[in-house]
């Protein structure tokens, strides 16, 4: 019998991939309840598991930015924020609660900042970031997450997205960043803004057995007035996200996920040919699947990083930035007069080194949630 395997590092033979909240010893008491994050991505989409806790939706793909909740178009563009905002704050409800956010409690104020051509540049972040300087108060927003870069490297002091980053800190708000991914020794505003909590990454491979843990190819270096970066490291592979709903991939996961779940060919079968329409194979292969057959089918089980039905895994830097800002509502939940550098101290404080991991790349190390938490309650 072919038997078909995930394609995500898994242990004793059991197909498991680990929910957020254990990866990163998260308090399960508190939620992020109170705190509103705001996302600044390329797109997003309303997922069932970000319930009604979205405040608004903001377009601002041009000068002319628009405020709503209408964004229910399942588009290309907006798969990035979809995945970046459940993760830190989806409440679970598509997988029975195993995959919940760290946040899961949170408000959200989603940002929109691709062009119509579906570029984003530093003007387009400039441009999400200013309209949020203005209108943060009207929704209570704490924590801002950004898993986008900018254009170039800068020491520039006086540097667009330098200067907005120090005026929303100076405010109160928190905001983390994304380091990038391509293991340079560089970043590109805003990352490099000195007052961000810029977020780098490893590779837990799927287990919560630290020496199997692994280097991930996060951007380091420093920020203008010196300051390392990245401050701290998150887990950024093989994470749980959701599948964009109403698309093709989730079409076939439908029938590719209980496909790598049968445990006999017949099952297999029967799989195979009542869903051929959606797999696109055609009746005659169908019927009768060969190994032909089924080596295409694991082909885009390995494509599609198919976890479930829903669910597929994903990597980056953009997925450790906002586990991060989960982390943060936590702490803000725990004690809500904590200031960003209160906050940037018992992060890093709290954080533990990765052996195996240059500091440079790793910073204070890969960040303890309930430690995190443990310590901005002692605070009050």
């Amino acid at each position: 019998m072919f038997k078909f395997k995930p394609n995500y590092p898994f242990y004793d033979g059991v197909y498991r991939l680990l929910p957020t909240p254990e990866r990163v010893n998260a308090d399960p008491r508190f939620t992020g309840k109170g705190v509103t994050i705001a996302f600044l991505d390329s797109g997003f989409y309303p997922h069932p598991d970000l319930g009604d806790r979205v405040l608004s939706h903001i377009d601002a793909t041009s000068n002319r930015i628009i405020e709503g909740r209408r964004f229910h178009e399942p588009a290309l563009y907006a798969w990035h924020g979809q995945m970046t905002s459940v993760i830190a704050s989806g409440d679970g409800r598509m997988s029975n609660g195993l995959y919940r956010g760290i946040a899961s409690s949170a408000h959200l104020l989603l940002i929109k900042v691709s062009t119509r051509r579906m570029r984003i540049k530093e003007p387009d972040i400039l441009r999400g970031m200013s309209w949020l300087l203005s209108n943060y108060r009207r929704f209570n927003v704490r924590v801002i997450n950004i898993s986008l870069g900018g254009d170039f490297p800068s020491d520039n002091v006086e540097h667009p997205l330098h200067k907005i980053v120090r005026r929303l800190t100076d405010e109160g708000l928190i905001i983390t960043i994304a380091a990038g991914n391509s293991g340079s020794a560089h970043l590109v505003p805003p990352a490099s803004a000195p007052e961000a909590i810029t977020v780098g990454g490893y590779d837990d491979r799927n287990t919560l057995d630290e020496t199997k843990w692994q280097p991930y190819a996060n951007n380091y270096g420093s920020s203008y007035d010196g300051t390392h970066k990245p401050e701290v490291i998150a887990t950024a592979a093989w994470l749980p996200s959701p599948i964009m709903p109403n698309t093709e991939i989730e079409r076939e996961a439908r029938w590719l996920a209980p496909i790598l779940r049968a445990e006999s060919e017949e099952e297999i079968n029967r799989l195979i040919w009542e869903g051929h329409r959606d797999l696109g194979i055609m009746p005659n292969y169908a019927r009768q699947p060969d190994d032909g057959v089924y080596a295409a089918i694991q082909e885009r089980i390995d494509n599609y990083k198919i976890v479930d039905e829903h669910h597929q895994h994903v990597d980056g830097t953009s997925v450790s930035a906002p586990i991060v800002a989960s982390i943060i509502a936590q702490m803000l939940e725990a004690n809500p007069r904590l200031t960003p550098a209160q906050v940037r101290a018992i992060l890093t404080a709290t954080s533990q080194p990765v052996e195996g991991i240059s500091e440079k790349r790793q910073g204070a190390g890969r960040v303890d949630a309930a430690k995190a938490v443990a310590q901005a309650i002692e605070s009050i």
